[in-house]
């Protein structure tokens, strides 16, 4: 069963303007806190930090940043928010690939600043980078929960590959064992995978990314490692 948060975000993500939030549906949403579909940032002080949060969302369900909200779910609004939506469209422009669709609002408080409104659509075409002139090498992250994360090798294939036609896979003998392991156990990580069938690594990713995309399994990001389950 949804929450009123996911019903209200859904209600949210229209093609229109007038599907904006108003402040009484922002503190609604606030009061719940941080969420898959949620970031809270006080202030844009390292936009390229910030952007990062953008970017999950397009990899991930979509979602709403707010820029003026506390991680405790203070609404104290944006004392320039003139200045931090201008630090981010550049952060977008200079490190964001391939560009992701996403609409920028803002939200009046009764103290007399705004609430700065990122809403990110889920995109079609994932997955999407960030990258830093400091990093030469561009990161994915998806969103999990609350958090950001950086996207594995396999979570990559995945969303580049998710739309896909045409997807078929061998059902042998190292196929046969994760079905059985996966309806005792609740889930299994590809290192154990490989070990468990005596595969090499790259043989497990492999399996693994075409049983997901044939909607087999499913995949949950992790920190360190990803974890795997039946659907």
């Amino acid at each position: 069963m949804r929450t009123g948060n996911e019903i209200l975000l859904d209600q949210a993500t229209g093609d229109e303007e007038e599907m904006q939030l108003d402040l009484r549906n922002l503190k609604h949403l606030v009061r719940h806190g941080e969420g898959q579909r949620l970031e809270f940032k006080m202030k844009v002080k390292f936009p390229e930090k910030i952007i990062k949060e953008l970017v999950a969302f397009a990899n991930s369900d979509g979602g709403h940043l707010f820029v003026g909200v506390s991680d405790d779910g203070q609404i104290e609004g944006s004392k320039f928010v003139d200045e931090d939506e201008f630090l981010l469209e550049k952060a977008i422009s200079q490190y964001c690939f391939p560009a992701f669709t996403y609409h920028v609002y803002r939200i009046a408080l009764e103290n007399g600043r705004s609430v700065l409104v990122y809403r990110v659509f889920e995109s079609i075409d994932k997955p999407h980078f960030v990258q830093l002139e400091t990093d030469p090498n561009p990161v994915c992250y998806v969103r999990v929960k609350d958090r950001t994360i950086k996207a594995s090798k396999e979570m990559k294939q995945i969303l580049r590959r998710q739309n896909e036609e045409g997807l078929s896979f061998a059902y042998g003998d190292a196929e046969r064992w994760l079905m059985e392991y996966l309806r005792a156990n609740e889930q299994i990580t590809l290192s154990d995978f490989a070990l468990k069938c005596s595969l090499p690594a790259w043989l497990a990713s492999r399996k693994l990314v075409l049983l997901v995309l044939s909607r087999v399994l499913k995949i949950e990001p992790g920190e360190n490692q990803d974890y795997y389950s039946l659907r």
